[in-house]
């Protein structure tokens, strides 16, 4: 059981990191509110009360990855990787990707948005589908990268490559959604706990360098949308001229 202390260790920081973190936008608002919006006084009431329970949320959130994300992503990866399952990661990781992408709070307002701007046009949960597989194989590559110990570099340099290739073939309307679907795959939950599962995976695999071999998962996890998104932009492309 983890004790009282345990939970609450190192949340004076964290308590420190959210209130940074948002005195500037506050600071920015109160500058444009007595100059230019005059927003009513309920509104503004309204907007600080929401300030505060972000500020509650953004601790909570934040220490919850130190005290559990972060450690248990890093205990499993090492349980697997001493234990003799290492080829087993790879299969734990499409599956663990999949799962995170799924409960990122970012790709639900992402696909939600792209729904409702293209009037059902492009379905939300088509891009909810092809945003969790598509992350579920880049966290498999990567977990693979790191058992079996072969190089990052082409990976990335190849990735980047066909996503040039497919940015002059895929619906223009679809190039802008694949470039910020990098930035809400790689969301907080992605990030603490999958980082933390291939550091962990890299630390128990001998000859295996933490460093070297358990970074460059978010670069993949940030390449893979872009790919996926495309890839169905090309789709919706055929589609589109065969109905016009």
């Amino acid at each position: 059981m983890i004790s009282g202390i345990t939970i609450f260790q190192g949340i004076e920081q964290v308590f420190f990191d959210a209130i940074i973190a948002l005195i500037p936008l506050s600071i920015f608002f109160i500058i444009f509110q007595i100059r230019y919006l005059k927003l009513p006084k309920g509104h503004v009431i309204n907007l600080f009360k929401g300030i505060i329970f972000t500020v509650a949320g953004m601790i909570l959130f934040l220490q919850g990855v130190n005290v559990a994300f972060i450690p248990a992503g890093e205990a499993i990866g090492s349980f697997f990787s001493n234990s003799g399952y290492g080829w087993f990661l790879i299969m734990l990781g499409f599956l663990l990707g999949m799962l995170a992408t799924y409960a990122e709070p970012s790709v639900r307002i992402l696909c939600h948005e792209i729904e409702k701007s293209s009037s059902g046009y492009v379905p939300g949960t088509l891009i909810l589908y092809t945003f969790t597989l598509a992350v579920g194989f880049a966290v498999a590559l990567g977990m693979a990268r790191i058992v079996i110990g072969f190089s990052f570099l082409p990976i990335i340099i190849i990735g980047y490559l066909t996503a040039t290739i497919l940015l002059q073939l895929a619906d223009p309307d679809f190039i802008a959604i694949a470039v910020d679907s990098s930035g809400v795959a790689t969301g907080p939950i992605a990030v603490t706990f999958l980082m933390a599962l291939a550091v962990g995976v890299a630390s128990g695999i001998e000859g295996s360098n933490p460093v070297i071999d358990g970074f460059g998962l978010i670069a993949l996890i940030g390449l893979a949308p872009i790919l996926a998104i495309l890839t169905l932009g090309i789709y919706f492309r055929i589609r589109k001229e065969n109905t016009s």
